[in-house]
């Protein structure tokens, strides 16, 4: 038979009882600090934003803009399957996330955004243990399966 200890915070709290599974939640506790980079949070964002079957990366930029459709000028076209966009700012154990996506068409936008919206929380929090309290999405582009590129078989 085994035993496994708790160790006991201030008022009998399990210590790291804060998070995910039992695990110290990310900021500052009595164990010390935890911090996770803005990088990785972007990173995990923008991963828990293509789990949306509706959305994807943002359209290619040129010169600050963005390109609806620019698959025929030489330029990448926006693809469903791509990451998304994304930047987060964390201050302690809250996270703010940005995100750029384009939407398949003709898919709800607001659907899908709030779909998205509601999953990176989710997600973030599942895996970070961060608050998101903000999560500001910008469609950039509508995919229609015209704009996917054909595979072709020899």
């Amino acid at each position: 038979m085994t035993a496994t200890a708790v160790a006991e915070g201030p008022a009998g709290s399990p210590v790291g009882a804060g998070g995910p599974a039992g695990a110290p939640a990310a900021g500052r506790n009595e164990l010390g600090t935890i911090s996770i980079s803005e990088s990785v949070v972007a990173k995990l964002a923008a991963q828990a934003a293509v789990e949306i079957p509706d959305a994807g990366a943002a359209a290619p930029r040129l010169l600050g803009r963005s390109l609806s459709g620019a698959g025929g000028l030489g330029v990448r076209a926006t693809s469903l399957a791509g990451l998304p966009k994304a930047s987060a700012h964390v201050d302690g154990s809250i996270a703010l996330i940005r995100l750029e996506i384009s939407v398949r068409w003709p898919a709800s936008v607001p659907a899908v955004t709030t779909a998205v919206r509601d999953h990176v929380r989710t997600k973030l929090t599942e895996l970070t243990g961060l608050h998101v309290p903000e999560v500001t999405i910008e469609v950039t582009d509508l995919v229609t399966t015209a704009d996917q590129p054909v595979r072709r078989v020899r």
